[in-house]
Formats: C-alpha cells, structure tokens, sequence
C-alpha cells in the first residue's frame, strides 16, 4: 500500500505542476491585457477631448490623420493579441487534461460486475432513483422515469415528497404559514420524537414581528401570549429570552444584546429542522439514499483501483471473486458509519452473512467460525469465563 501511495503522491505532483503553469499563464496574460487596455483606454480618451474642443467644421491636419489611423490600428493589433493569447491558453488548459489522463488510468471495468442491476434489482435501483428525484421535487422527471420503466408505484408513494418539497419551497421564501399547520397536524409525533421544530417555527414568526419595529410590538405580545405558553416547560430559558428582547423595540434591535437573534442564518437552520423532523416523522433518512452511495462510492474508488492494479500486477486477480465483498477494508469516515458492526473477538474478522455472531449461554459473544473452532464434541468453553456449554446452545444474533 506504500507504493501504491508513493505512486499516487507522484501522479497527483505531475498533474499539480502543469496546473501551476497554467495558472502563471493566466496570471502573466491577465495583467498584461489588463495594462495593454488601460493604455488604449487613455488614449483614446485623451484623442477624443481633443476633438470635444474644436468645432464640427474643423478639418483634420495630416499628421493628426495620421495619428488617428495609429490608434486604430493599435486597437485592431491588441484585439488581435488577445484573440491570440485566448487561443494559447486553451493549449494549455488542454495539456492539464491529457496530464490527468496520462497520469490516472482508471479502468472501471475491473471493480464492476456484468449482471450486477439485473431482474428484481434493476427495478429496485430505479425506484431509488425515483425517489433520490422526488425528494429533490423533480416530481415530473419522476414521474416520466417510472412510466418509462414500467415501475407501478403505490398513489400515495410520492405524496410524502410532494409535501415536503412544498413547505421547503416557502420556507425558501420564508413564508412559515406551511410549516406551522404542518407542525400542529403532527404534534403528538413531534412531541414523542423530541422534536423541537413547532417552537423553532413560532419563534421565528414572533422575531419577524419584533423585527419589523415598534409598530408591531403590540401585535408581537399578543402573538407570544397566544403561541408560548404551551413551549414554556420545554423551552423557558428561551422564551424568557424572546421577551427580555421587546425591552428594546423602541429603540431598534441593531445595537441591542438581542441582536444575535435576528441572525439571517436562523432561515437555514430552520429548512434543516425541518427537513430532518419531518423525514424522521416520515420514517425517511434525512439524506438521500442515492446521494449517500454516490458519495461513499466516490470516496472509496481510488482505493479500489489502486488495489486493483496491485492485483493485476502481481496476477493475483482472483482474490477478488466477485462476492459481495471487498478484498481490502476501505474506511469511508465517520460520516458513513450508520450501524454497528461486530468483529469477533477470537478471529478478528468481521462478522458476514457466512459467519454471523453468536451469542453463548455466559453472554458472551463470538464468531460462528470461532464458535466451531473452539468446539470440542459437545462441549465448548467460553473463552472470557469458566462456563460450559453445548455449541448447539450458542443463538445467533443481529444488530
């Protein structure tokens, strides 16, 4: 793996360096266009008070004809130096993409599988897509995939979509009157699910009257009277702090101690409470499952390649024997760790379909393959305490 990243460092160098040079070159191009032009500005500028000052009837000198076609011919010239350098750095652009492709060769082919979206699973990756595509609203792009894939959704598939995408567009607009009904419809499951989006909204709603000014001070008390009282036992701290804020109406909220409340960024934050609530209300991940494979599977093709070419180097290539398994580990980063996973504690191998944990009669757990390699006939002795068992006792377990 060293040299496969020595390798790696190396390539990434090359393609660096003629990315320098390109950069230079428009750097050098640019200030030299720049200082051409503001000299032909200047002259012409100086050429044309200069004729601002004689009257209509005056006629040219010769030499002061000849001074005019001069500067017309000095802006065809550096119009056509432009034109040439334009076409110059196009060469150059060009030779960064052929750096890349000289230096990174991937070959795709060797990490994928012939058949892989076949039959059932064919029809299931196009129903993720088409939700990947709901969920982004494009419900006609949606709609026009499933017709032409022959996939019959339920009616009711794409309204949860539909809905959400709605309340997100006038949050967008920061219009809350959407995502206030929606919130009281689904109360009680906000509320067991320690969701906080109802008082965020009407939180909202009563800064946008306070922020409008002191005209609007009455019709923001009365609004709080009528809308906190039931966020008081959850939410005091904060609403003692919303009051405290009306102190300072009259005399504007700018250079006021509440001033932080009236961050634009509370906007953003609330399209993501609530596309997070209301997923959860749902039973939907916030993110995407498209986007998420699309992300881990970008991260985790260099290191693919890599080792694919470590194998085919060494013609080892049928390691690899197209299970639904990788020949290396590949950690993808915090971001994608979604579930537990167990690694027996005897082996230290992770545990699979083929060799599933397995729970003793002491509590203990291993590994189906440790489980039989520590079985002796109809006796097994727990590797962490003194305890006996039958192997057969052992139950599988799933996290």
């Amino acid at each position: 793996m060293a040299g496969i990243k020595i390798k790696m460092t190396d390539s990434c160098d090359a393609v660096e360096r003629e990315l320098d040079k390109v950069l230079q070159k428009f750097g050098c191009v640019s200030e030299h266009f720049n200082r051409t032009i503001d000299k032909q500005i200047e002259f012409i500028k100086a050429l044309k008070q200069q004729f601002e000052e004689v009257s209509d009837e005056y006629e040219l000198t010769p030499n002061q004809a000849s001074i005019l076609c001069d500067a017309v011919s000095q802006v065809r010239e550096t119009v056509s130096r432009a034109a040439t350098d334009h076409r110059d750095l196009h060469s150059s652009v060009s030779k960064v993409g052929k750096a890349i492709d000289r230096n990174f060769n991937p070959d795709f082919g060797a990490i994928t599988r012939d058949g892989l979206f076949s039959g059932e699973r064919a029809k299931i990756l196009t129903q993720v897509v088409c939700q990947h595509l709901y969920r982004q609203g494009m419900l006609d792009i949606g709609d026009g995939l499933c017709k032409e894939a022959g996939l019959e959704l339920d009616g009711t598939y794409k309204e949860p979509f539909v809905e959400l995408h709605r309340i997100l567009e006038a949050l967008k607009q920061q219009d809350l009157t959407p995502a206030l009904d929606w919130s009281a419809d689904n109360r009680d499951a906000l509320i067991a699910q320690g969701s906080s989006l109802e008082f965020k909204l009407h939180r909202l709603a009563f800064l946008n009257l306070v922020k409008k000014g002191r005209w609007y001070q009455s019709a923001a008390i009365t609004y709080a009277r009528q809308n906190f009282s039931q966020f008081v036992k959850r939410h005091e701290r904060e609403v003692q702090t919303l009051m405290g804020c009306l102190l300072y109406v009259p005399a504007g909220m700018e250079g006021s101690p509440y001033a932080h409340l009236f961050d634009n960024g509370l906007w953003d934050d609330i399209q993501d409470t609530f596309t997070r609530d209301a997923c959860a209300r749902l039973g939907l991940s916030v993110d995407s499952p498209l986007a998420v494979c699309f992300s881990a599977g970008c991260t985790a093709l260099p290191a693919l390649l890599n080792i694919c070419q470590v194998m085919q180097a060494r013609q080892v290539s049928s390691i690899w024997n197209g299970k639904d398994e990788l020949p290396i580990e590949i950690d993808l980063g915090k971001e994608f760790h979604y579930h537990s996973v167990f690694a027996c504690p005897i082996l230290r191998q992770q545990a699979s379909e083929s060799n599933p944990p397995m729970r003793l009669m002491c509590g203990h757990v291993i590994s189906r393959d440790a489980l039989h390699k520590l079985a002796s006939g109809n006796k097994l002795k727990c590797p962490y305490c003194p305890g006996e068992q039958n192997p057969n006792e052992a139950r599988l377990i799933t996290f």
